[in-house]
């Protein structure tokens, strides 16, 4: 009877249950490793975090502005001079 109490309580065999939370543990501390986490100080780990997050943001708006300005200097001027060269034609 007890022994299905504890079973019950911990969902499955004890045993089995914490050879799964062991491996379910180290594969998440694999992941938030990878992320740049550290355990032993976390709330920094997480700010870092979303730091380098809003970096990549900002990096992209740079990168985007960057094409923009190289395609618009020839784009613009064409663009006018096609204007000009069509009212100049129309009228």
């Amino acid at each position: 009877m007890a022994n299905e109490t504890i079973d019950r309580f911990f969902g499955g065999s004890p045993f089995w249950v914490v050879v799964r939370l062991v491996m379910l543990s180290v594969v998440i501390g694999v992941l938030l490793a990878a992320l740049g986490f550290d355990p032993w100080n976390i709330w920094n780990s997480i700010e870092r975090l979303v730091r380098a997050i809003f970096d990549l943001g900002w990096d992209a708006v740079a990168w985007l502005w960057r094409y923009f300005l190289l395609g618009a200097v020839l784009v613009f001027p064409i663009w006018l001079i096609m204007r000009f060269v069509r009212s100049a034609g129309g009228k």
